[in-house]
């Protein structure tokens, strides 16, 4: 049988003589999940369990609650991961697991139960960083390779990564105050929507005018985001009609042209200065509906343009397995500690 080589960790070169396996877990926030994904691309086994409605009604994760409910799904999901796969944990390559950044107590769940497997089985433990998971979302089930530029939205985040290789990206710009997830939910609470708020308003808002409401977009230089004035504009519109009946699609149409033009404005200069023809989307935000239509309309100028099935944009083990195997800024030090912030 032909011998194939795999680098899946950044010190140390790992051959194995057939297909790699590699079973993740993923708990850095509110969804408990466990995945099996052969050689990168081929997803064998996805299972998810969600916390939103148990955090809805306090509009918001909180982080105890979810770190008890991870551990009470934790067994239960990677149970079922095997099921699905119909894999022996002897047949599984390596285990990973999300390092951060994310709530303490929720990734310590996940990533020591990777670490576990990885001891109990006597397998190679591979330790990843979410957001660089999140960018492989797009590697399942494509032939996507570097270089490209990607768009990283999500609930903390708001970055243009510059993907030289699997291995090299360089940051080139992010947002200095609020991620675009967290704007989103900011002013859907303001304008009442229940939580998560960001799918509702995105809903709400193909039913509005995008034109009604002029709101500011921030002069930031170079590749950089800001947000927070958006947000307070928001604010101050909602304020203007002293107890009339809001005009909410109107407002959501209008904040989510705002929002969907400035990530479109810099991500089509950064493509334009790296000479790339490939841009790619990541994060939970990248399921919103505009700003992926804002997006593909760069495949009229030529580029190629990959986004996640909508399954993968949310937190989901897959792509942490894809990033073990692709070599993202991996950790293979079993006694790496999880980090809550990058």
């Amino acid at each position: 049988m032909k011998m194939t080589k795999y680098t899946l960790f950044t010190k140390t070169p790992i051959v194995f003589d057939s297909d790699c396996y590699i079973m993740a877990i993923e708990s850095s926030c509110d969804e408990t999940a466990c995945a099996i994904v052969k050689n990168g691309r081929d997803v064998i086994a996805n299972v998810v369990a969600s916390q939103i409605k148990t955090h809805a009604k306090f509009g918001g994760v909180i982080p105890e609650i979810a770190a008890r409910e991870h551990l009470e799904a934790i067994n239960a999901v990677i149970d079922e991961a095997f099921k699905q796969s119909g894999l022996a944990p002897e047949k599984i390559s390596a285990f990973a697991g999300t390092v951060g950044p994310g709530l303490v107590g929720c990734l310590l769940v996940g990533l020591n139960a990777a670490k576990t497997l990885a001891l109990v089985y006597d397998k190679p433990f591979i330790g990843v960083n979410h957001l660089n998971a999140h960018l492989c979302g797009n590697y399942i089930d494509t032939d996507l390779e570097p270089p490209y530029i990607a768009l990283l939205v999500s609930g903390g985040h708001t970055q243009i990564i510059d993907v030289k290789s699997f291995s090299e990206q360089t940051i080139i710009g992010e947002t200095i105050d609020d991620a675009v997830g967290e704007a989103y939910d900011k002013v859907a609470r303001l304008i009442g929507l229940p939580y998560p708020g960001g799918p509702v308003l995105d809903k709400l808002a193909k039913d509005g005018n995008p034109y009604a409401f002029k709101l500011p977009e921030a002069k930031v230089d170079g590749y950089n985001f800001s947000f927070s004035g958006l947000k307070t504009a928001v604010l101050r519109l909602v304020k203007s009609f002293d107890g009339k009946d809001l005009p909410v699609n109107d407002i959501c149409a209008s904040f989510q042209e705002c929002v969907s033009s400035t990530l479109f404005k810099k991500v089509k200069k950064a493509l334009e200065a790296s000479g790339y023809r490939q841009v790619v989307i990541a994060g939970g935000v990248a399921a919103n509906s505009e700003i992926r239509r804002k997006i593909f309309e760069l495949e009229k100028d030529g580029y190629r343009v990959n986004a996640p099935l909508m399954k993968y944009c949310t937190d989901n083990a897959a792509m942490v397995a894809s990033c073990a195997y692709f070599n993202t800024n991996t950790f293979d030090d079993v006694d790496v500690e999880v980090f809550s912030r990058a």
